[in-house]
């Protein structure tokens, strides 16, 4: 069986028993309700994940970065050129980027997945070779890919995503690099939302004015070619033509995750699109995802919005990579310690207070 639909046959929604039972629990703990605001939250639906009160903390970590190039940069949506992605997914190799620094800074491991970089990489360490194709269709002009090269990424995702959970991974991060890559975010954002394009299309890497009424338009074109109404009913197809392989892999990295009965942080903008999709084909999933942080793009807002998701930190960020997904790890670490270490009022001999 494929690597996706081994992982949507397995996949489970969490449990709600434990989720109440930790819920139940913080009641105990030695302070007032709710008073650890959305930290809280985290620890009880880790524990709906987990299947037990208290949950593991989820450790150890590790970032799988998912790569590939875009023909819609073609149209002039972005002023940095294609090869740069395969530059800076040596970089990443390298441990030179902004991930790596806070990878390090977290505990987590950093993994590299070339499932469409348009150019040949060099084997190295931490480097997945998984090409599907290299780089996608202009989206403007056609769909980006093949129904079966959009299967095949989701595949990969998902196969990575298994692996690394059989190898002992317990938390799984998003990431991502590829050149253009906003542009189809918005484009399936918009989609899946039912949002104009305007109102999910951002600056990407620090766009001009010009340049983004140009985006804006891309996206416009993309999804009139497409057919708005067609994510719902097709979330496949909607992947295939909007979409990025990158996109696509991350979409199954997030159903193998769920899968495998660990939380997934997802990262920015490019991340959020991808949980669409990956909502959009495996429902179940969206309880295993946690927004480690609301991106700056306009799109990233709308997108956590629609999959009912609160970010864990809110610091501007626009870089993806998995830069926030990683500044946001200790905070879900820490949820889930807080119900297992914090004493009760009983243990403390603390009175509690009246209701």
């Amino acid at each position: 069986m494929p690597a996706f639909d081994d992982a949507v046959a397995k996949l489970r929604p969490p449990d709600p028993l434990a989720a109440d039972e930790a819920r139940a629990r913080h009641l105990t703990l030695t302070k007032p309700p709710g008073a650890l605001g959305r930290l809280e939250d985290a620890g009880i639906r880790l524990a709906a994940v987990a299947r037990r009160c208290p949950p593991p903390v989820p450790a150890p970590a590790t970032v799988a970065v998912f790569a590939g190039d875009h023909g819609v940069l073609a149209q002039g949506v972005s002023p940095w050129p294609a090869e740069v992605t395969a530059q800076m997914v040596m970089n990443f190799l390298a441990g030179g980027a902004a991930v790596n620094v806070l990878a390090r800074h977290v505990g987590a491991d950093v993994v590299v997945v070339d499932v469409g970089v348009a150019s040949e990489l060099p084997e190295a360490p931490g480097l997945i070779r998984a090409k599907v194709r290299p780089g996608t269709s202009d989206l403007s002009e056609g769909p980006a890919m093949t129904l079966e090269e959009a299967r095949a990424a989701l595949d990969v995702g998902a196969q990575v995503a298994a692996d690394l959970v059989a190898a002992g991974t317990r938390c799984l991060l998003t990431g991502d690099m590829g050149i253009g890559n906003t542009t189809p975010s918005a484009a399936l954002i918009a989609a899946f939302s039912g949002s104009r394009p305007d109102e999910v299309t951002g600056r990407g890497t620090g766009i001009d004015d010009e340049t983004m009424a140009l985006k804006v338009d891309v996206v416009a074109r993309a999804l009139d070619r497409t057919g708005r109404a067609e994510a719902a009913g097709d979330p496949l197809g909607a992947l295939a033509s909007l979409g990025g392989l990158e996109i696509a892999a991350l979409a199954g990295y997030m159903v193998g995750g769920a899968a495998g009965g660990v939380p997934v942080i997802i990262d920015g903008v490019i991340a959020a699109a991808a949980a669409m999709v990956a909502v959009a084909l495996a429902p179940d999933c969206s309880g295993y995802l946690f927004a480690g942080h609301r991106s700056s793009e306009p799109g990233a807002t709308v997108a956590l919005g629609h999959l009912g998701l609160d970010p864990l930190v809110d610091l501007d960020l626009r870089l993806g990579e998995g830069s926030g997904a990683c500044l946001a790890l200790p905070l879900l670490q820490a949820a889930a310690k807080v119900i297992a270490e914090m004493a009760t009022f009983d243990s403390a001999g603390v009175t509690e207070g009246q209701a």
